[in-house]
């Protein structure tokens, strides 16, 4: 059994708890890898003119890695993987850090429980 790992290089972010439960939940078997970037809401807003053609701040963008893998338990063999071989990557996700304290104040819940949901929303995108 494998894992997905969650790697955010610009802060600690705990999330391997969601990272376990969301991999359970599509049912892999390989080690796979997502990248968590976090921006501001301006650069947000450029990225999001820039990948999409909208000009306006968004909360989350994903950006596969790999394509047509919706519903496919992915395999080694058939995926690109990281230089050492150990991890099958899937994307990369940006979330909006303006976007994550207004959207939680708004809900009325926490910065983390916010970004925990964005990071699904986000997953499920690389997974289609």
């Amino acid at each position: 059994m494998g894992k997905l790992k969650i790697e955010c290089l610009q802060r600690k972010v705990k999330l391997k708890n969601l990272a376990k439960a969301v991999y359970t939940v599509l049912g892999q078997r390989e080690n796979l890898k997502a990248e968590l970037v976090f921006e501001t809401g301006a650069d947000m807003t450029d990225l999001n003119r820039t990948a999409r053609g909208v000009n306006s701040v968004t909360d989350v963008l994903s950006f596969p890695s790999l394509d047509g893998i919706k519903g496919e338990i992915l395999r080694r063999e058939k995926c690109n993987t990281e230089l050492d071989g150990r991890y099958i990557f899937i994307g990369s996700i940006v979330l909006c850090d303006d976007k994550i304290r207004a959207q939680a104040e708004e809900l009325g819940h926490s910065e983390e429980e916010e970004r925990d949901y964005l990071v699904i929303h986000g997953l499920m995108h690389l997974m289609e």
